[in-house]
């Protein structure tokens, strides 16, 4: 039995979740297990879950939680784990083997890892210890202060851990990935100083000096301009540094002699004048040993370009190596728990076989930037090459057809075009024969479904593959050992975040409270939140308020949350149009409900089915995250998703395309 409060509050026994019930019931188990084997008054309790006057009957109210809890925890077993749910006079104490709790165990990896003394050591530590996050800490539990500070308490131990992870792998100079996760965490948190000084450092030697720079600047205004003062001295140390070690390294460099040119110059410099080469870019001090060293006050050659020193300690790129991904994603923001994910199921050499991950959620939530942000972030650690192939899972027209994608696989791996074999079969052979003994990343966009995806896997155990879908793609994860890592909506401030970074921070700090209400609105779907951002980009002269209230008009909210070829629509119409008829008026059956909640009893009742052709129904909705299946017989349809399966034509429209398989897609997952 396992209890989670590194995300939303949880108990899972085997591969089985418990229903805890609503949010003061999951508050009071939140509450008894941030203080595990220890007495906790009914007043504490009160206090914590009532932030106004609780009611009279709160003892009851208490009490009535405790009882259900304790009949929930013996129902999953609890005698067998050694856990009990005990009274002791007007408190309560929940005795349990601390082990069991997400937020022991992070911390107990966190302190026994040491960034400086052992980084090896510390990363893989780190790394487990983060992979423990699922979410904001205590989701789902009542807004009061006490959960507020407890919440704030559980972050900063993260954000100690994140800037724990980035010194160890500065420290093996692998300062690509320290960047990769220190950038995440300091686009959520820009007033840290201590997470932007460690970024600027990261940056600095894997040779982006402007970046470093620029974090620099536009930490020292946020810190200005939102609390009135000037930039620590963590901050201001790491800016020191880094404006001594570029003059530092000009000054080398304008004394430096041109390395063993051939033409028989003179030792000067080239014919006709100009400046010498440069012998490498500048760099800080190294950590651990690994940077640019210094002999007789000469400066070794650095690694040059924004990849060198890539994650997997890769060499240069090999010359005529495949380039197929995408250009990174604009202004991509946070992700942070799913870009470290993805790390860890990739960079996991440790079976001997090909890493691959599924990067699964509903559509418009932003798969395929994720993957490709990633993909770009560790390009260094693949120089053989990244292929990139959208196989059109969830687009217009048929998907891709295996032989189509591995033809464009092995011309861009230098095949002739008379040596690329006419069978898939043989195709994908040949392809796995070639990437053996290469390191090659391989993202496979908006896929169907995993036969369509294990043609093109690559066999060999430098190869990396990540996949996205709509769909969970459950085969690929009992056959092939993918690593699922879901995508959800964002919450309020990384919405709001990204609606900063598509508006400018100023419009968006003119009226915080309409920003949180763009992006309930838009159900947190970047995709709905960048078309969101377009029609306000269109019409300077508004303000976010004015957006909002036009939003509040169902019938035109989808229309609104569309920008010329894409939209939640569009997208939405693409998962639609790959369901069953029965699986469609599921759907719009759903879409009736008040609030989006329903169990399989009620689902079953709304489109007149029987329980168990219902109960598969929903199964298949949730794995398409049409639905989401929030805990034991709790499903949810968002409210987007509800007005999509409401409109006359969507509706209509499902059911005529079921049978034909015909669809649009965003382009965005």
């Amino acid at each position: 039995m396992d209890f989670s409060l590194l995300g939303p509050i949880a108990v899972t026994t085997g591969s089985a979740e418990l229903s805890l019930g609503p949010a003061k019931r999951r508050s009071v188990l939140a509450l008894l297990l941030l203080q595990p084997n220890t007495t906790v008054p009914l007043e504490q309790l009160i206090d914590s879950l009532w932030e106004d006057e609780p009611p009279e009957h709160a003892r009851t109210v208490v009490q009535g939680h405790v009882s259900r809890l304790r009949a929930t925890l013996a129902e999953g077993g609890a005698e067998a784990y050694g856990i009990e749910l005990a009274t002791h006079g007007s408190a309560y104490l929940l005795r349990l083997p601390e082990e069991l709790i997400d937020a022991h165990r992070f911390g107990e990896l966190v302190t026994l890892a040491r960034p400086e003394a052992a980084p090896a050591d510390a990363v893989p530590l780190l790394r487990e210890a983060l992979g423990l996050w699922r979410g904001p800490a205590l989701t789902g539990t009542v807004t009061s202060p006490p959960f507020a500070a407890a919440a704030h308490a559980l972050e900063e131990r993260r954000l100690t851990a994140v800037e724990a992870l980035g010194r160890a792998y500065g420290a093996l100079g692998e300062h690509e990935q320290a960047a990769a996760i220190l950038y995440s965490a300091a686009v959520n948190h820009p007033l840290r100083e201590g997470l932007i000084a460690g970024l600027m450092r990261a940056l600095f030697r894997t040779g982006r000096q402007s970046d470093a720079l620029e974090w620099f600047h536009r930490t020292r205004r946020l810190l200005n301009e939102e609390l009135g003062v000037d930039p620590g001295e963590r901050l201001r140390g790491a800016y020191e540094e880094i404006l001594r070690a570029e003059a530092a390294g000009q000054g080398r460099r304008a004394a430096a002699k041109p390395a063993g040119a051939s033409g028989g110059e003179p030792a000067g410099g080239p014919r006709g004048g100009g400046a010498p080469p440069a012998t490498g870019e500048p760099q800080l001090p190294a950590q651990g040993g690994t940077g640019a060293a210094t002999h007789g006050g000469a400066a070794a050659p650095a690694k040059t370009g924004p990849r060198a020193g890539a994650t997997g300690g890769s060499g240069p790129a090999r010359a005529g190596a495949p380039r197929l991904l995408p250009r990174p994603p604009a202004r991509f923001l946070g992700r942070e728990y799913q870009l470290t994910s993805l790390t860890g199921a990739l960079t996991d050499r440790t079976t001997g076989e090909s890493p691959l991950a599924v990067v699964a959620g509903p559509a418009g939530v932003g798969k395929t930037a994720c993957a490709v942000q990633w993909a770009h972030l560790h390009a260094g650690a693949f120089p053989d090459g990244q292929l990139f192939a959208d196989l059109r899972g969830f687009g217009e027209g048929d998907e891709a057809p295996p032989a189509e994608i591995l033809r464009d696989f092995l011309l861009a791996l230098g095949t002739p075009p008379e040596r690329v074999p006419g069978s898939a079969q043989a195709a994908s052979a040949l392809f796995r024969s070639l990437v053996a003994e290469r390191r090659l990343l391989v993202v496979l966009d908006n896929a169907r479904s995993s036969a369509q995806v294990r043609p093109l896997l690559p066999g060999g155990p430098h190869c990396a593959t990540v996949v996205t879908s709509r769909s969970r793609l459950d085969g690929l994860v009992a056959t092939d050992c993918a690593r699922p890592v879901g995508l959800q909506a964002l919450g309020h401030e990384e919405g709001a975040a990204l609606l900063g970074a598509m508006l400018g921070p100023e419009r968006v700090a003119e009226d915080p409270a309409a920003a949180r209400e763009l992006v309930d609105l838009c159900d947190g779907l970047p995709l709905a939140l960048r078309a969101a951002a377009a029609q306000l980009t269109a019409r300077p002269r508004w303000r976010l308020a004015r957006l909002a209230a036009a939003l509040h008009d169902e019938r035109r909210r989808l229309a609104l949350l569309s920008a010329e070829d894409t939209g939640v629509a569009a997208a939405l119409r693409m998962s639609v149009a790959r369901l069953s008829a029965d699986d469609a008026r599921l759907l719009s059956a759903l879409a009736t409900t008040s609030d989006g909640h329903l169990n399989a009893s009620a689902a079953a009742a709304l489109a007149g089915y029987d329980q168990e052709r219902t109960q598969d129904a929903l199964d298949r909705l949730a794995e398409m995250h049409l639905v989401d299946e929030e805990a034991t017989d709790v499903y949810t349809i968002s409210t987007l998703t509800q007005l999509f399966a409401r409109d006359e034509h969507g509706e209509s429209g499902a059911a005529g395309r079921s049978s034909t398989g015909d669809g649009g897609s965003d382009g965005r997952g």
